[in-house]
């Protein structure tokens, strides 16, 4: 009996050593850039390792579904002449959705070739910088810099049919000159019901709800922030409890002090990594998928880093540019930039 029980023992060790995941080492890696004129793009939304849709700064709402060998876009123009400056892009399974950054903020519905406003905002201090769906996709929520003494928070929960501003009573209250920044679409991020949202300015926190963004918490980060350029740029998740945040100074991008950090906590907690180490500012990070949260990707205007140790350390791997980058799954990422688009596969 206890010879079968050592077996079994031994068995289900095996197996779970067997499961647990080896990251690569990456040492370098090679984009396939893709040229975008006029236009510079800071959101994107991947469908499959040929497919991605983007949201520009020159009303263009565009996409390829043949590896970036045609590409087609949609020019939009509210009243002939205001050309929205787009940089969040989000899709609810069916439709996209498109929110541009000033005033005023316009919410468009891409369908089928054919766009919709579905929201207007005008006030001088208008700025929405994110846009995303829940997993449901039919809550969904935006994020805009404050008017008042909160975040701009709008919300939907038919799938972005209506969306309705929630009111600073419901709100954390923003300290001044904390804000948020439209850098990548990636100052957001949800799973099933909870989203986390990072701000930067004279605070860098996270604010987060479990409940489609009815109710907030907010926590403070050690990330670097007093100004208006510095704070956390970027946050993923790899799951409930294991995420990232990185940033830094945009106006000195250069500096790599206090500008990653994580938590183990569904970010009650946060803890500085790799700090006045490589990377320096980033506007975009995010976790390589079916990797356990051990590989890491992060991007900006200083190039391209990566991590196999959930942020730890990390290496330079390319000097190319680009704000945002998301994955199709554990080899294939599409990016975007200045002017460009770009692919990247992994062996």
């Amino acid at each position: 009996m206890r010879r079968i029980a050592t077996f079994i023992f031994a068995f289900l060790f095996f197996i779970a050593c067997k499961e647990e995941y080896i990251p690569r080492n990456i040492e370098r890696v090679s984009i396939k850039e893709f040229k975008m004129d006029r236009t510079s793009i800071r959101a994107i939304q991947v469908v499959d390792h040929k497919s991605v849709f983007y949201a520009g700064s020159n009303g263009d709402v565009g996409f390829t579904t043949d590896n970036g060998i045609i590409w087609n876009a949609l020019h939009i123009r509210y009243q002939d002449s205001i050309v929205p400056h787009f940089r969040s892009l989000a899709f609810n399974g069916k439709d996209y959705f498109a929110f541009s950054i000033e005033n005023p903020g316009l919410l468009y519905k891409i369908s089928d070739g054919k766009f919709t406003l579905q929201y207007k905002e005008e006030h001088p201090k208008v700025f929405y910088d994110a846009l995303t769906f829940f997993d449901d996709h039919l809550h969904g929520i935006a994020v805009g810099d404050p008017i008042e003494n909160c975040a701009s928070i709008l919300l939907t929960s038919n799938g972005g049919k209506t969306w309705q501003k929630l009111p600073c009573k419901n709100l954390p209250e923003i300290a001044k000159g904390e804000a948020f920044f439209a850098a990548s679409n990636t100052n957001i991020k949800t799973i099933g019901s909870t989203v986390w949202v990072a701000s930067g300015g004279s605070k860098a926190r996270i604010l987060k709800s479990t409940d489609f963004g009815q109710n907030w918490t907010v926590t403070q980060t050690p990330i670097i922030q007093g100004n208006g350029p510095q704070g956390i740029y970027s946050i993923d998740f790899a799951n409930e409890n294991k995420g990232i945040i990185i940033g830094g100074n945009y106006a000195k991008p250069l500096e790599n002090s206090a500008n990653k950090a994580i938590t183990s906590d569904g970010g009650k907690t946060w803890q500085l990594v790799a700090d006045k180490q490589q990377p320096n500012y980033k506007s975009c990070v995010q976790y390589v998928p079916n990797t356990d949260g051990k590989e890491v990707f992060a991007v900006g205007k200083t190039g391209v880093s990566f991590s196999n140790n959930g942020g730890k350390t990390w290496k330079d791997v390319s000097k190319d540019s680009y704000y945002a980058i998301q994955f199709v799954d554990k080899n294939t990422a599409w990016l975007s930039g200045h002017q460009k688009t770009g692919k990247l596969k992994l062996d």
